[in-house]
Formats: C-alpha cells, structure tokens, sequence
C-alpha cells in the first residue's frame, strides 16, 4: 500500500504544495483532454493575487487592462485633466470667454450684406424685360424664317411642277421617249421624287395622356416609328408619309432630346402616318404583324394613342431635292 501511495505521488519536478481551494462562488477547475500522465493538470483559475508558473492563471480581465486604463483617465495627458479641472472650477464653462466684437462692426457688417443684396435684386429686376424682349425678338424670327422657308418650298414645288410637264411633253414626241417616261415614272414612285395620290391606311399614334409629367414609357419614341413604318412596307404600302413628310427608302427616323426627327427636321405628335396602296390589303397584312402587336401592347399597358383607318383618296408630296448622281443617252438616241 504505501508503495502505491508512492506511486501516485506527483514527480519531483512538479510543486509538492496543495493546491488552494477555489473561491467562494467560483466554478470547478476547468480540464482540458483527459489524465494527465505526466504530471498534475494545472488548475486555469487561481486565488486572487496569486501567480502561478508560465501558462498558469491570470485574471480573465488582463487583455483588457489597456481600456481599462483609457477610461479609467490614467492614458489622458495631463493636459486634459488640468482643463477639466479648470472646468469644474469656473463653474462649468466649457470655453473661455473671448472678446466680443464690437457692435459698429456687426452694424457694419449687415448694412453690407442688405446693399449687396438689393443690388443684386434690382439687377434681377432690370434683367427680366431685357429677356423678354429677347426671347419674343427670336421667337418672332423663327416664325418669320419659317414662313420665308415655306414660301420657298411652295415655289420649288410650282418650278418642279413645270418641269415635269416640259419633260413629259418632250419625252411622248416618240416612242422611245414614251419608253422612258414609263421607266422614269416608276422609278420617281420608288424613289419618291414624284407626288403621290391614292386610297390607303392611316395610322395615328401618340404620347399617353399627361405623359409630360408621367411615366415617360407612356411616349412615342422613334424606335416606335421605325417599327411602323418597316410594318407598313412590308404589308404592301406603295408610298409612306409621317405628317405630311415623304419618306424614302434612306430615310432616317431618329430622336434629338425631345423630337421626332425625319430627314433631319423636327416632328410633333400626334403622329400621323399615311400608308398609300390597296386599303384592305394593307389593313389585313398590317393587323396582327409584330408592328401591330408592339403597338398593342403599348398600348394596353402605357396607354399610349394607337388608331387605324382607311382613307379614300390621300395626297403625299415628293421627297426633298434630289441631285442629279448618273446619266446616260437613250437607246437609240442621236449623238
């Protein structure tokens, strides 16, 4: 027995002293893994101001100690609690008193800034009829401009007119020529360069009600105009115009900021598109294309304005100026 009691005695390198007993309220030595076989198990909780070895007990608050000594006031610069304590001692102020300035000052000071201010607003004031003024001057001369481009577009149209007439005379005086008059009128009708006249479909389409200030997917864009018109060719038109404006085969749809653009100059909705060719013809291949159901659904879901209709007898008037690119005697022709 007392060799087993030998046995189980701790070797000599470890502390022959009992361990102490754990505080009042304090939890059981923690253990990690399982027996120990070389040695006791060091116990991770001490008495209090106790040490042990390296690896032994510290108190759980030891990493701490760094903000502990931050709030405790003991990092401050001395500084610091030297303007606490004058602080506590003037009562609480918390800045001192500096010197006011002097009330002349700040009379002077605001009488300034009153000047400036009613400089500024008597400047506004004189401004706004100059502006006025201006504005009404350009507008004058937009409106003015327009009426001279009008009249001057009226005049090529009559110029045109005449032309045509001389050419066709000169062209039935025989029967080649009669051959060419027939290829050019095709060729003008394909090219627009030619008015147009004839029954068709109508199509209108514009901006939802109130879209100005409302969703903008409720507006015709010219994405929508594009699609149109491509659905209007293909179901057979012979001839296309968007308010009035001819439209060839390079004719450009595009959006500037706010406007429509075709050939370059500015459209406003409502947009009406004007499809010349066999009236039910055009409305049953039109109805029901990927033109139509874009338009639709547009409509059913951004309540943007989408009606058809045919038309009897509609009017379309030749493209812009045309330049004179190739040309070539008559078969036949003398010379």
């Amino acid at each position: 027995m007392p060799r087993r009691a030998a046995a189980a005695t701790p070797s000599a390198s470890a502390s022959t002293a009992p361990a102490p007993p754990p505080r009042s309220g304090a939890p059981d030595p923690v253990r990690f893994g399982g027996p120990c076989h070389h040695g006791p198990v060091i116990e991770r909780r001490r008495g209090p101001g106790e040490t042990g070895r390296a690896g032994g007990w510290r108190r759980p608050d030891a990493s701490m100690s760094l903000l502990a000594d931050l709030f405790s006031g003991k990092l401050l610069d001395p500084g610091y609690a030297e303007a606490a304590a004058r602080r506590a001692a003037s009562g609480g102020r918390t800045r001192p008193r500096g010197r006011r300035a002097p009330a002349g000052a700040v009379l002077a000071v605001l009488v300034a800034i009153g000047v400036l201010i009613a400089v500024a607003g008597v400047q506004v004031r004189r401004s706004e009829p100059v502006a006025a003024k201006e504005r009404a001057r350009l507008i004058d001369q937009i409106h003015a401009r327009s009426g001279e481009a009008g009249e001057l577009q009226r005049r090529l149209d009559a110029l045109r007119a005449d032309t045509g007439r001389e050419r066709a005379g000169a062209l039935e005086r025989s029967a080649a020529g009669r051959r060419v008059r027939r290829d050019l009128a095709a060729r003008a009708a394909a090219a627009a360069a030619e008015p147009a006249f004839g029954p068709g479909l109508v199509v209108t389409v514009g901006d939802a009600p109130g879209d100005g200030a409302g969703d903008p997917a409720g507006r015709v864009y010219d994405q929508d105009l594009q699609v149109l018109v491509n659905g209007l060719w293909a179901a057979g038109a012979t001839a296309i115009g968007i308010n009035g404006r001819r439209l060839t085969p390079v004719t450009a749809i595009r959006t500037a900021g706010e406007a429509i653009l075709v050939d370059y100059r500015p459209l406003t909705g409502p947009y009406e598109v004007t499809a010349l060719g066999d009236p039910d013809r055009v409305r049953d291949a039109f109805t029901g294309s990927a033109a139509d159901r874009r338009l639709r659904a547009l409509q059913d879901r951004y309540r943007i304005r989408y009606e058809t209709r045919t038309t009897s007898g509609a009017r379309l008037p030749p493209a812009g100026a045309f330049r004179l690119r190739y040309a070539a005697p008559a078969p036949g022709a003398g010379g």
